[in-house]
């Protein structure tokens, strides 16, 4: 029983934004995310990592060595991305701080899935892929 409870635990330490609660705006995404790479899961599976560079400038991998460079900006209270690759289709966002770190509501489609941040670092990714990034 004592592991089921820590189960529910630590699952509740990774739930989704609690109701009510704010999205961040641009600029506390801004202060938080700049100059750290985030690595984030899907439904406890490794999904992609972004790192978050000067300029809101930004480079998304899905941790298969490839990269895709892009840019962010705020637009009506959603962080949203737009890549090189995709510069006609933006992906919005709504981040939620947690008590372990971000959680991201996909606002294109939100019944469509939710990350969660599950580890950050300061080190740039690395990219092998045919688009390599920085």
């Amino acid at each position: 029983m004592q592991t089921l409870a820590a189960s529910l635990s630590l699952a509740l330490l990774f739930a989704a934004p609690a109701l009510g609660q704010e999205a961040m705006t641009g600029d506390e995404f801004d202060r938080y995310a700049t100059g750290k790479t985030l690595f984030y899961n899907a439904e406890g599976i490794p999904y992609g990592a972004e790192q978050y560079l000067p300029g809101r400038r930004v480079v998304w991998t899905f941790l298969d060595g490839e990269c895709a460079e892009g840019v962010w900006y705020e637009s009506g209270g959603q962080i949203c991305f737009r890549y090189d690759h995709e510069p006609q289709a933006p992906q919005c966002w709504s981040f939620y701080r947690a008590p372990l770190g971000l959680t991201a509501r996909y606002e294109n489609d939100p019944a469509d899935r939710e990350l969660i941040e599950v580890r950050q670092s300061r080190e740039p990714l690395i990219c092998s892929g045919p688009d390599v990034g920085v």
